[in-house]
């Protein structure tokens, strides 16, 4: 095993930036729960561990392992709280598969911005079975690093891709396309569809016109009681659970 010399600290620090992370096609991941789900799915090119951690995990693929000091873990940890081990892996490549729209259901984000919100609703699409996210491009990167922990595990089994969503939505033909919107109809009494895209919007102008134009199903998540006053709306990541839970719950009493 090799030390942690400053230069490798150097470089992981600079995987906080995007242009770094697509260059060198790696992303960043701390913690034993997170690190332990994505060994099991992404090439790993490096791991650095207490020996603690390494005593535990006595076989680990990685191109390069070092073992380090919980002083060493936190100089090169971006995290205010260092947890036992860090590594840098590989970033996958996922083939487009636009028929999974047809077969299930899937989510759409239209420029969300907030790392930890994408991070979240990665999660939550994990919980609820939805495997496929299809982002427009100007939507926060999914392997910056506050992204990659809030997805709790979940980045290892919930494929993230980026597209044109017009585009994306013009191939669908008769396929629900739901959003959610101020002047919808109400979520609880409308038939959900088992398959169809859920277009989430950014957390301060929501569901873009051009996006919003071709959304065939418009839905409200109405507060309670409606003639109380109430904030403006839902944070993105809870909006997104709770219409989740919905199409799952109508899903599951067919």
């Amino acid at each position: 095993m090799t030390s942690l010399s400053k230069n490798r600290i150097k470089y992981i620090h600079s995987l906080e930036l995007k242009k770094n992370r697509r260059e060198e096609k790696v992303f960043l991941a701390e913690g034993p729960k997170l690190v332990g789900d994505l060994l099991e799915r992404f090439p790993c090119r490096l791991l650095a561990a207490t020996a603690g951690w390494l005593n535990q995990h006595p076989v680990v693929s990685a191109d390069e392992v070092i073992e380090v000091t919980p002083d060493e873990l936190s100089r090169a940890s971006l995290l205010k709280a260092p947890q036992q081990v860090l590594a840098v892996f590989s970033q996958p490549e996922y083939t487009v598969d636009y028929a999974k729209i047809r077969e299930s259901l899937c989510l759409a984000l239209d420029d969300v911005q907030d790392p930890g919100n994408l991070g979240t609703i990665i999660r939550l699409a994990d919980w609820f079975g939805i495997e496929h996210i299809f982002c427009s491009p100007n939507t926060v990167d999914v392997y910056n690093p506050k992204t990659v922990q809030a997805t709790m595990g979940g980045i290892a089994r919930v494929k993230v891709h980026y597209t044109p969503l017009p585009d994306l939505i013009r191939s669908l033909g008769d396929i629900p396309v739901y959003g959610t919107f101020l002047d919808g109809q109400n979520m609880y009494g409308q038939q959900l569809s088992a398959n169809g895209l859920i277009v989430m919007g950014n957390e301060g102008n929501g569901i873009g016109d051009e996006v919003g134009r071709l959304i065939n199903r418009r839905l409200y998540i109405p507060n309670y009681p409606q003639e109380r006053e109430t904030s403006e709306s839902l944070n993105v990541a809870i909006a997104t659970a709770v219409v989740c839970a919905e199409f799952r719950r109508q899903a599951a009493s067919l």
